[in-house]
């Protein structure tokens, strides 16, 4: 593709050079080769146009720019001046994919919490309504069955262009992403207009360091979404939803228990029955549904409704919301996973003591016969992160089943012994099983009817590190092999 091709949207100048063929755009220089452009990313470390020079060096046929350069290019290299590489980069990489946004259906969710759970829940009706659904978010980049890793929530503009292009060869016909503000403020996702843009709430978050300076930038950051969606919906029970929400210029779909909701809640309720663990509520206003879900904590409601409204811009029948939120979770965040037993067994990821308290909090709200937690702590943490989960644990469980997590280089018994200093606080009841296959077995073995049981820690890691090395080992794969010999045994 012509460079000048790749320019068409964005305002930009030629110092040198003439117009050339592009075959790729690259921000890292060691990924530089023949017929590469690389655009001198700004960061927070290091800046890119320090490394104009090496990507030339490696073939790069042009440089985009937006300060001077401490060296002079070839007279063959072309040099083009834009205000922001950044911008320039995410409008010349949906160029150089060929605008796969245009050709999917597209929603973005922004803010404080809830992003992970209401993708996953948009995605999981879309599949049910028949619709095949890629996502991007802090779990990856999911499509087709498959995860590839990524280094943010909201990753850089040519990795989320280049997954929607893939998404489109793998036949999906939807993408689900999560807008965080930091994405936002980089102008990660510029170069696209989303079909919908969905407000989940805003509290304090994300402020000072290298990320927002204060709470108005980051409640700014959050409001760019909203320049650049057809549709929108937004939590009206939280009172910034106006103010995030004001560049936009259409109708806004509002959702929340408040009166004033197009999507209002109502009757909601815990429910535990037979295994399963989530939220029923019903829904008047823009549509009328009794659901329920299979995620726990009564504020997943609120996901939930954020679901619903957004899917509610598209021809989705009302059976495929249904179906597709009560079967819905987050690999890893309090994930059900099937056992033979009337008991529930749960994967998530809690691995310091304030996740571990907000996840068991939630879960003894639904009065289980006991509530058992199985965790580790990583090696070559602070010490002080053992003591507290030991606690935490200790004071909100039943039983506490301590065993191996990332021990990396320290001694397994070693970091139990100091769990259990922790839990030496407490009046909690624990067993020490080293094993982690052997500790979740001694779980499902003595599970009693109405059991909760938590896995904790590993969430959706799919490995174990041990000394330096990571062996796979993923718990889904372990419950399985585990219900096997228990079948055999029997």
């Amino acid at each position: 593709m012509k460079l000048s091709e790749l320019l068409t949207r964005i305002d930009h100048s030629f110092l040198q050079g003439a117009d050339t063929d592009i075959t790729d755009l690259v921000y890292d220089s060691r990924k530089a080769t023949s017929g590469t452009a690389f655009v001198c990313l700004k960061g927070y470390a290091a800046d890119g146009h320090k490394f104009a020079a090496s990507a030339v060096e490696k073939g790069a046929s042009a440089l985009i720019v937006s300060d001077e350069l401490d060296f002079a290019p070839p007279a063959e290299v072309a040099v083009v001046k834009v205000d922001d590489t950044r911008l320039a980069l995410a409008l010349m990489s949906a160029a150089l994919f060929g605008y796969p946004a245009e050709e999917l259906m597209t929603v973005a969710i922004t803010g404080t919490k809830g992003k992970t759970t209401t993708t996953a829940m948009i995605a999981e009706i879309f599949e049910h309504a028949g619709i095949k659904t890629g996502t991007i978010g802090t779990l990856g980049i999911v499509y087709g069955g498959n995860t590839y890793k990524t280094d943010n929530t909201t990753p850089e503009s040519y990795e989320i262009q280049k997954a929607m292009r893939d998404m489109l060869s793998a036949s999906c016909k939807a993408m689900v992403i999560e807008a965080s503000s930091i994405g936002l403020k980089h102008h990660r996702l510029e170069g696209m207009t989303f079909d919908v843009g969905v407000f989940t709430n805003f509290s304090h978050d994300h402020i000072g360091g290298v990320e927002h300076k204060d709470l108005e930038e980051y409640l700014f950051c959050k409001s760019l979404l909203f320049r650049q969606v057809k549709n929108a919906a937004a939590n009206c029970d939280d009172e910034k939803y106006l103010e995030v929400t004001k560049d936009f210029k259409g109708r806004l779909l509002t959702f929340g228990f408040s009166e004033n909701s197009d999507l209002r809640a109502k009757n909601d309720r815990l429910l535990s029955d037979g295994g399963f663990i989530g939220v029923h509520f019903e829904t008047e206003g823009k549509k009328t549904l009794s659901l329920d879900v299979g995620v726990p904590g009564i504020f997943n409601v609120y996901n939930a409704l954020a679901a619903i409204s957004a899917v509610s811009f598209f021809d989705i029948p009302d059976r495929a919301i249904i179906d597709g939120l009560r079967v819905a979770h987050v690999k890893g965040r309090v994930e059900p996973v099937p056992v033979p037993g009337n008991y529930s067994l749960l994967i998530d990821y809690a691995h310091n003591a304030l996740s571990m308290e907000n996840v068991l909090t939630t879960l003894r709200q639904y009065n289980p016969h006991r509530l058992i937690t199985l965790f580790g702590a990583g090696g070559n943490r602070p010490k002080v992160r053992r003591f507290e989960m030991g606690e935490a644990s200790g004071r909100l469980s039943d039983l506490s089943v301590i065993t191996e997590d990332n021990s990396r280089f320290e001694d397994v018994m070693d970091i139990i012994e100091d769990i259990k200093v922790g839990l030496a606080k407490t009046d909690g009841k624990y067993v020490v099983v080293p094993n982690r296959k052997d500790a979740i077995r001694y779980c499902m073995t003595h599970a009693e009817d109405g059991d909760i049981i938590v896995l904790a820690g590993k969430g959706h890691e799919d490995y174990q590190e041990i000394k330096g090395v990571k062996y796979h080992m993923d718990e889904r794969e372990l419950i399985a092999e585990i219900i096997e010999e228990m079948k055999a045994e029997n």
